[in-house]
């Protein structure tokens, strides 16, 4: 074995993740066309339609960019502007998003598309969109300076090519990407596959973005400087208790498709009484002999990830980010840690000075969010919601996932009826001594 072999062999146990130096022109456009799509552009067929060719997603709390055809193509009209959003009831701030909408938009195509998306831009300021992970021409790559003039501010752009690959992906703001990205200007971007087979059908397909923002309270836009001490952490733009739940009948298949265009966190996102597949990253479906269990699915910065299941267990069920501080909103950040502290006669002191205060936090921070305190303007309680056993302690980036026997529509159902003996409750003596639980 000489040293070209030998170099060509660790390129093969490696799993090829590279053209190895010297090898021929027609291996390296073999290896090309395997991570780059193929040829920079290709024959477009005829434009995919829903329910004939794909099950359209459902974007929680947001939209479905509309489309129509034009001479075989598929034109759509994307909007940057600015946007009063509300995260949640009392909290709502000036953003920047896409049609109305904050991190909610959902473009949906089909692949072997000829797509043609004109971007409007309504802002104040030059801007562009990049398709992010998405096979295009260069020149429509969408990167500020370097393969585009950005848009001015009151212009249109047109993008054009045809969609070669099938995935969940996304898109975003390439012009001052600190600043528009973290102001909103992001959103999913489907490709469904030309050819589906049995393991593309799914009942229910969901499309959830994730986002932190930090708002200081009373304040009336996100800060976009910000790097650390993240308050308000969103699915598709909203904060719990804002975010509609995802309402399936049982026994449909689902599949969920995340999204992570934060600024800076991974988001370990858990469901609850269930396990789920993961099937998809952003590069592309994982053959189902390599799909793996799990019951959490961590979404790192830029990255998609697909999950999916069956429904089979009814009741509302938490899906939530589970980095601690992340099922939160806005006013449990930069808070005294009061746990242990006793006040004794402080309480009592200040209020002679400021009537009314209360010393909060020294017994954890469950129960603030049930006491009512009064709020700075334009701001929200650190966590929780009325719900049927009490008090509902969390917040952030969360949603529910409710599935039920019967549905007559999409519609939140409500809380979910338990049957009867079916819940924890206090147990009774007789049981404990019969167990030989002493107490």
């Amino acid at each position: 074995m000489n040293r070209r072999d030998l170099v060509k062999l660790g390129a093969v146990a490696a799993g090829g993740a590279i053209v190895v130096a010297g090898a021929s022109k027609a291996e390296a456009r073999q290896w090309d066309s395997s991570y780059s799509g193929g040829p920079v552009d290709r024959k477009p067929e005829s434009p995919g339609l829903p329910t004939k060719d794909y099950r359209p997603v459902v974007t929680p709390n947001g939209q479905s960019l509309p489309w129509k055809i034009v001479d075989g193509v598929k034109v759509y009209h994307l909007i940057a502007g600015e946007i009063d959003h509300e995260f949640a009831k009392g909290l709502t701030t000036k953003c920047w998003g896409y049609n109305g909408k904050v991190n909610a938009t959902t473009i949906e195509a089909v692949e072997g598309d000829r797509v043609r998306i004109y971007v409007t831009n309504s802002l104040p300021v030059p801007t562009t969109v990049h398709w992010h992970g998405i096979f295009l021409p260069n020149g429509m790559d969408g990167v500020s300076g370097v393969t585009q003039r950005p848009i001015p501010p009151g212009k249109t752009f047109k993008y054009e090519w045809t969609l070669r690959q099938h995935g969940t992906f996304m898109y975003h703001s390439h012009y001052d990407s600190m600043t528009q990205d973290a102001m909103g200007l992001v959103g999913m971007f489907i490709v469904h596959p030309r050819k589906t087979s049995s393991d593309d059908l799914v009942d229910r397909d969901f499309v959830i973005m994730l986002s932190e923002w930090q708002v200081v309270p009373g304040t009336s836009r996100p800060n976009t400087l910000a790097m650390a001490d993240f308050n308000v952490l969103t699915m598709n733009g909203r904060a719990y208790p804002g975010t509609d739940p995802l309402v399936v009948k049982k026994g449909q298949r689902v599949r969920i498709r995340f999204g992570n265009l934060s600024a800076m966190d991974h988001h370990p996102i858990h469901m609850h009484g269930y396990r789920f597949k993961i099937t998809a990253t952003d590069g592309e479906r994982i053959p189902a002999s390599a799909q793996w269990s799990e019951t959490t699915v961590l979404v790192a910065v830029g990255q998609t990830r697909d999950i999916e299941f069956v429904a089979d267990a009814p009741g509302d069920w938490l899906m939530h980010c589970h980095m601690s501080h992340h099922m939160m909103n806005q006013m449990s950040h930069g808070v005294p840690n009061m746990l242990g502290v006793e006040p004794g006669t402080l309480d009592r002191k200040i209020s002679k000075l400021v009537p009314g205060y209360m010393t909060m936090g020294q017994n954890g921070m469950a129960d603030m969010g049930e006491m009512g305190m009064p709020m700075p303007a334009n701001s929200i309680p650190m966590m929780g919601t009325p719900a049927p056993f009490g008090y509902f302690d969390m917040g952030g980036m969360f949603t529910l996932l409710k599935v039920r026997d019967d549905l007559k529509s999409y519609e939140d159902p409500g809380w979910y009826v338990h049957p009867k003996g079916t819940v924890a409750e206090e147990a009774e003596a007789a049981q404990l001594a019969a167990d030989g639980i002493e107490l």
